[in-house]
């Protein structure tokens, strides 16, 4: 049973919470993703590098997230900044390989165009392609800041969780109704955030790339 009480009591604390899990993974998010290009641009301009750096973000994206956190605590103690290394490590290769698909996407006459134009290499990357690529680009971006959100609940474990810290909470009193409340919440509030992330994306997705709502209702 739901302890609405509790709830009531609570608001602040909950709210609270709630802001943290939003921070750590606007942190985790806007950091992977600056990395991501960097690491892309490199990709993108030495094709060679396009392995090894999907090969090794491949493997950080694989490492259990308890055993991740438990190799960072000696090092960067139990602080956000062992949360956000190990955040930022599980979006590196959703978004860098959206990013370099996105831009191998853009069709070589454009491209071509671009250059008669006397577009420079970077200049056609952040004029031309990047626009064109947004849609696979930001899908990434969706795809990455859904899945941090889920994972932000793990690091309540090095005391750094958000609603994970709820989560916590109720496992710590499992068989009380207040402890059940606390799981409940904390998993809910969780799954809507995902599904607002992902909506508020999407929505952002479309006002930014009008170009491929008119080119899809042509199609």
């Amino acid at each position: 049973m739901i302890r609405w009480d509790w709830i009531g009591r609570n608001l602040d604390d909950i709210g609270a919470l709630t802001g943290e899990h939003l921070l750590l993974t606007g942190i985790a998010v806007a950091a992977g993703l600056v990395v991501s290009l960097g690491l892309s641009a490199i990709a993108l301009r030495f094709r060679k590098t396009y392995a090894p750096i999907t090969w090794v973000t491949g493997i950080l994206y694989t490492i259990p997230s308890l055993a991740l956190f438990a190799f960072l605590v000696p090092i960067t103690g139990l602080s956000i900044l062992t949360a956000e290394i190990g955040l930022v490590s599980y979006t590196l290769l959703i978004l860098i390989r959206n990013i370099v698909a996105g831009i191998d996407g853009v069709p070589p006459a454009i491209k071509e165009a671009a250059d008669a134009m006397g577009y420079t290499r970077r200049h056609r990357l952040w004029a031309v392609e990047i626009p064109l690529a947004l849609p696979v680009i930001v899908a990434g971006i969706r795809i990455a800041t859904v899945t941090t959100i889920g994972l932000v609940t793990v690091t309540s474990l090095i005391g750094q969780g958000g609603l994970g810290a709820l989560i916590l909470r109720g496992l710590g009193t499992f068989y009380s109704p207040i402890g059940t409340t606390q799981i409940i919440v904390g998993t809910v509030l969780s799954v809507i955030l995902a599904v607002a992330a992902d909506v508020s994306l999407a929505f952002a997705e479309r006002v930014l790339t009008p170009w491929a709502r008119r080119r899809e209702a042509a199609a």
